[in-house]
């Protein structure tokens, strides 16, 4: 069975940057499921899978316009310390939930200077093209309720 629209697929991958470095990988942990068609995963990988079957390997290069879009620098901001208010101290490389405008958004410290915060709301693979080594391990057809309430 080939993956395509609404059909449940399982693979292995790993993600490495442009110097070769490797940034994530399911190796060695349990595959991705993920129901194709749904854009639960970027554009760039959902459509090299397209068509593929279990036992197929490949590889393939995600531009940021296909993976994770580009970086937005309005999204990287400086705050007074004061704005952490469940009394923790900042650690460069947290994580920390954040209120905007347009509702809530994960962000992560990048600076932690005297009385400042400097926080990053991009995703960390934002305007980085990457490579992607995968492995269909399965493909099925999605149950009615797979269809109606997503994989849970």
């Amino acid at each position: 069975m080939e993956i395509a629209h609404r059909r449940v697929a399982t693979v292995h991958f790993t993600l490495t940057g442009e110097d070769g470095e490797t940034i994530t990988s399911t190796r060695g942990h349990d595959p991705l499921v993920y129901m194709h068609g749904t854009g639960s995963i970027v554009a760039g990988l959902e459509e090299a899978l397209e068509g593929r079957s279990p036992g197929d390997r490949f590889e393939v290069t995600v531009p940021p316009e296909k993976g994770f879009g580009p970086r937005h620098p309005e999204l990287v901001q400086t705050h007074p310390r004061s704005i952490i208010t469940d009394g923790s101290e900042p650690q460069v490389g947290a994580r920390l939930d954040a209120q905007t405008a347009k509702g809530p958004m994960e962000v992560v410290v990048t600076a932690v200077e005297g009385e400042t915060v400097t926080v990053d709301g991009n995703h960390p693979l934002a305007g980085r093209t990457f490579s992607a080594q995968v492995e269909v391990v399965d493909v099925r057809v999605a149950t009615p309720d797979e269809i109606q309430f997503g994989l849970g």
